[in-house]
This record gives C-alpha cells, sequence and structure tokens, in this order.
C-alpha cells in the first residue's frame, strides 16, 4: 500500500481520499495536495514510482470539472510515466503534477512560484516538467524555486522545446514497425496518415517525406495545416481524422493529438496495417489492443515511441547534450522491435508486452 499524504488541505474531500485509497490505478508511493490559497494555487502531484530513480513527469495545467477527477488524472498519468521511463531506460520513476484550474485566466508568476516550492519541498524525489497548458517559460518561473524542474529555456540552462525529440523518436518506432511487419526499416513508398500537426507532428511530417513516404494530413486547426501545405505542397491534406483513417492504401496511421484516438468506434474503419503516433493514451479503454491484434493492426505502443521529450528532459539534470539525447532516443527503434518480439513470444498484444517489460524492470530494480 503506497503512503498518501496531504499537504495544507485540512478537511480534504471525501471524494477525493475516495479517489486516492480506491483507484484501480493502485500502487503509488506518495500522493501530495497542495494548496496556497494568496495565489489561487490547488495542484495534485502524484509519485508511483521511485524504484528506477526520482519520479520525472509534466505538469499539466488543467479546469477539471472536481479535486476527485483531477486526482484520478494524476494518478493515472504518474503511473504512466514509470511505464514510459522505465521502457525508455531512464533512471527516473514515474510522477505527474496537474494544476487545478483554467490556465488563461489563472495562471501568473506568484501561482508557478507556489508550486515551485511544494515541488522543492519534496526534496527531489519529484522532478517536473512541461506538459498540456505548461510550457518553456513556465519552468524557468518554477526554476525559481527549485532545482527539480526541467524543460527550461537554453537562457536558463535548460533545453528548450522537447518536439523535436519526440518525434524523432516516433519516426524510430515507425521504422521498427516496418521492419517487424514488412521485413525493411524503410517508409520510402509507404502511405502515412498523420491526424496533428501541431508542435510535435509537423516534425514528424518532416522525417517521413525525408525518408521517401507519402504523407496525408488533418488537424482540427486550420493554420497549422496551411503551415505544413505551404512549405511541403506534395503533401495531401483531408477534413478531418474520420476521412484520414478510411483513407485506401492507408500504410500506417499516426495520432499526433489527443488521447483516446483508438476505440469502438475508429478501430473497425481503420485501414491502416500499423498504428505509431505521438499522442498520449491512445487506448480508449482496455481491450482495443486486442481488438487491434484481432485485426491484423500492429500497434506500437504510445509511450514507447513517444518518449523522445522525456529523455530529453532527464538529460537536462545532467548538462543537456542534443547529440547524446538523439542518440538515446535512436533506440526507441529497438525497444519497438524488443517489445513486438516478446508480444509473439507470448502471444499477447504489444501494449500488455511492453506493460511486461516495464513491470519487469521496476520489480528488478526494486530488489536490487
Amino acid at each position: 500500500m503506497g503512503v498518501t499524504t496531504v499537504t495544507d488541505v485540512p478537511g480534504a474531500p471525501a471524494d477525493v481520499l475516495h479517489t486516492l485509497f480506491h483507484s484501480e490505478q493502485g500502487g503509488h508511493e506518495q500522493v501530495v495536495l497542495c494548496q496556497d490559497r494568496a495565489s489561487g494555487l490547488k495542484a495534485v502531484i502524484a509519485i508511483h514510482s521511485t524504484a528506477l530513480g526520482p519520479a520525472l513527469g509534466g505538469t499539466r495545467f488543467h479546469p477539471y470539472p472536481s479535486e476527485a477527477a483531477a486526482v484520478a488524472d494524476a494518478l493515472n498519468l504518474a503511473r504512466g510515466m514509470s511505464y514510459k521511463n522505465a521502457l525508455a531506460g531512464l533512471g527516473h520513476g514515474g510522477g505527474k503534477a496537474v494544476i487545478i484550474g483554467d490556465p488563461g485566466t489563472l495562471k501568473s508568476e506568484e501561482l508557478l512560484l507556489a508550486y515551485g516550492r511544494f515541488v522543492d519541498s519534496l526534496g527531489g524525489r519529484y522532478v517536473t516538467a512541461c506538459d498540456v497548458g505548461t510550457y518553456v517559460a513556465d519552468m524557468d518561473v518554477v526554476a525559481r524555486e527549485t532545482r527539480w524542474a526541467t524543460g527550461r529555456s537554453p537562457e536558463h540552462g535548460g533545453a528548450g522545446d522537447s518536439s523535436v525529440l519526440t518525434a524523432f523518436g516516433v519516426f524510430q518506432g515507425m521504422r521498427a514497425s516496418a521492419a517487424h511487419l514488412w521485413g525493411s526499416p524503410s517508409l520510402a513508398g509507404r502511405k502515412v496518415g498523420v491526424a496533428g500537426v501541431g508542435k510535435v507532428g509537423h516534425h514528424l511530417v518532416e522525417h517521413l517525406l525525408d525518408e521517401g513516404a507519402e504523407v496525408v494530413i488533418t488537424d482540427v486547426r486550420e493554420d497549422a495545416v496551411r503551415r505544413v501545405l505551404d512549405r511541403h505542397p506534395r503533401v495531401t491534406a483531408v477534413p478531418d481524422t474520420e476521412t484520414l483513417i478510411r483513407i485506401d492504401g492507408l500504410d500506417i496511421y499516426a495520432p499526433c493529438a489527443l488521447g483516446g484516438a483508438l476505440n469502438d468506434a475508429t478501430v473497425p474503419v481503420l485501414t491502416a496495417r500499423v498504428v505509431c503516433g505521438a499522442a498520449n493514451n491512445q487506448l480508449a479503454h482496455p481491450g482495443v489492443e486486442k481488438d487491434l491484434a484481432d485485426r491484423s493492426i500492429l500497434y506500437a505502443p504510445d509511450y514507447v515511441v513517444n518518449a523522445g521529450g522525456v529523455i530529453q528532459v532527464a538529460d537536462e539534470l545532467h548538462g543537456f547534450d542534443f547529440d547524446r539525447c538523439k542518440a538515446k532516443a535512436a533506440l526507441i527503434h529497438d525497444t519497438t522491435l524488443e517489445i513486438f518480439a516478446r508480444a509473439k513470444s507470448d502471444g499477447v498484444p504489444p501494449a500488455v508486452a511492453a506493460d511486461r517489460i516495464a513491470e519487469q524492470r521496476m520489480a528488478e530494480a526494486r530488489t536490487r
């Protein structure tokens, strides 16, 4: 049973405590509820595991409908970071933080500094970084109160934007998928559909075009699509993801936007033979991984192939070196192949095989 620490929240609501102690995710070492009334900060820091080292994971700033929903999200995300960091070969466990509120109206320097003090109070058990709703500039502020903040700007000793290496890692996952399924890592001539061409997706398109792939894109933001088309006229755009996943002859589908892209509605109509993308939490619910396998669709687990960003922020703690990070991110290719081999030998979907390898690495670390 993990230990739950409630920090500066007298009389924590019953629904929050119920979420902490009865979550299906379970097994967390520590959960800290943080509140600073002066700045309006309400945050949750969840530490799932420190078996492999200090917990590492980003800070999400989001207007959750309830405190219990924020706790549940933090627990789920922290557990995912343990698995991601284990398979990325990092000396880090998994953690995640969420700040409750609309970043567009609540975020302030005072709030970020207060949050930094809470991170610092954990003495290095949790290392934070950017996530949805937080940016490099925010981490620069947080870092004024703690040394345990990464994802900072180069001007402040950080590595800056991590989307470049995230895209590179996804590209390596695609190459491994092609090698496993078609016998060659080359993507030349393959038709790849990229859903979401924002920070990560547009870098991924560059890699695919350099490799000689045929690329089809979509995004809910017209300006994101236009940016890619203006630079690469041979890229094709379709109006929405529903159209993209039904394209005849699609070899690879790359979800690079919101989670839950693989669900009961999309999997039955998906034409691609491979799914490999940057989005987090692509499987909408347990069982979708089996649905993909039943349709002979090869799924490269999202938390494996999109680990380039966390590899970068982890390196920042040791003095960032881009070439060193890129070499480590290139190993995502080998890790993905290892997962496919384990899936075949165990007779399970790749998502299950990935979980087993991560759990094995954490268990072995606990016994050392």
